[in-house]
């Protein structure tokens, strides 16, 4: 138990540079990458043409570059754990895998199809929502080691959640996301939907673990530093990734650039809504703050860059998809920062009027 303590611990460090202003970096990345795609076409199409399968390789590369340092984090050996903390695991599954998608599928149909419907470009609502529903079928992995940190999380229950979810999207992100595109009348055919899910979830999960046990035998200080020496890769590569879907997006964006703007209407409603009702289910079943705030963040939070992955994947650079991702990660860092705020300052009122309430801190 200790050992495991110690590994939690050691994961999620204070938020880098990089982390914290990660939407400056990417409001970067759009002025570069809209810039360079009207500058240097050429160039950025041939990019765009380097495909196997409908897999983009340039793009695939830097994917697992950005998905493979997070995945180090995880350990599945956490499981078992999953047991002390039933209550909270119960609402995270509940929030992530039945409201989390369905809702996102809903908002995107009430913003996207109707309220934002006149103002955004003919003929890519659909891709829109595609891109929405992506990003809710993929629960946070990585950052929801720092949220929790940043509210005082109980360590064991934010490895053991981070990794039961990893396992269920192993499983379920695909049939989710087909169900929930095909309910929205959207075709996406199978075998793309597959190779995405073993491309960016099945090989990057075996990989990480391979890695991880081959660094943990050399000591927790190696892991360590070698997660340290690693973790910088991640952004650098989800910035690059950046530059490229804005090269191809420079076009639409520049036409109507309050897109992203209403893009971001729904993801909002959905961090809020998702974050507030597992809040207040934990308290409702009498889960400690400790548990209660890892699992509200990562219900709140998503696994942008296998959202953008598969976006990319099936629907390529141009998509309004993929463009809808990107809006996430715009959002990601300052919405959740606020969502903090929120469970920190509400600590108070979450233990009071609960006589019953359990603080399992072991």
């Amino acid at each position: 138990m200790t050992q495991a303590i110690a590994r939690v611990d050691a994961a999620p460090a204070p938020m880098s540079v990089f982390e914290r202003y990660l939407t400056v970096w990417v409001l970067l990345c759009i002025v570069v990458g809209i810039a360079l795609g009207q500058w240097l076409p050429g160039p950025f199409q041939a990019i765009g043409r380097m495909e196997i399968a409908k897999v983009n390789l340039p793009v695939g590369g830097l994917i697992w570059v950005m998905i493979i340092p997070m995945l180090l984090k995880v350990d599945f050996g956490a499981l078992h754990q999953v047991k002390q903390h039933w209550r909270g695991i119960g609402v995270t599954l509940f929030v992530n895998w039945a409201v989390k998608p369905f809702s996102m599928a809903l908002l995107g149909w009430v913003f996207i199809r109707h309220v934002f419907a006149p103002y955004l470009p003919a003929g890519q609502a659909d891709s829109y929502i595609a891109g929405l529903i992506l990003l809710a079928a993929a629960p946070c992995t990585a950052m929801v080691f720092v949220w929790s940190r940043l509210t005082g999380g109980h360590p064991l229950f934010t490895l053991s959640q981070v990794a039961l979810n990893d396992t269920i999207m192993v499983f379920a992100f695909a049939p989710i996301v087909a169900l929930l595109l095909g309910l929205s009348s959207i075709v996406v055919p199978w075998d793309t939907l597959i190779t995405s899910v073993v491309l960016y979830i099945l090989i990057p999960v075996l990989l990480a673990q391979a890695w991880r046990k081959r660094l943990l035998r050399s000591g927790q200080a190696a892991f360590d530093a070698a997660l340290a020496r690693i973790g910088p890769w991640s952004i650098g590569a989800l910035l690059a990734t950046l530059v490229l879907l804005f090269a191809f997006q420079g076009q639409a964006i520049l036409k109507q650039p309050l897109v992203i703007v209403m893009l971001a209407v729904p993801i909002l409603i959905q961090v809020f809504f998702n974050s507030g009702l597992a809040y207040w289910l934990n308290r409702r079943l009498g889960e400690s703050h400790s548990v209660a705030c890892p699992s509200a963040l990562i219900g709140a939070s998503n696994f942008f860059e296998l959202a953008v992955a598969a976006a990319i994947s099936l629907f390529g650079f141009e998509s309004g998809a993929a463009l809808a991702t990107v809006v996430g990660v715009l959002i990601e860092v300052p919405v959740m920062l606020l969502v903090v705020r929120v469970v920190n300052q509400s600590k108070g009122w979450y233990e009071s009027g609960q006589p019953g309430l359990r603080s399992r801190r072991s």
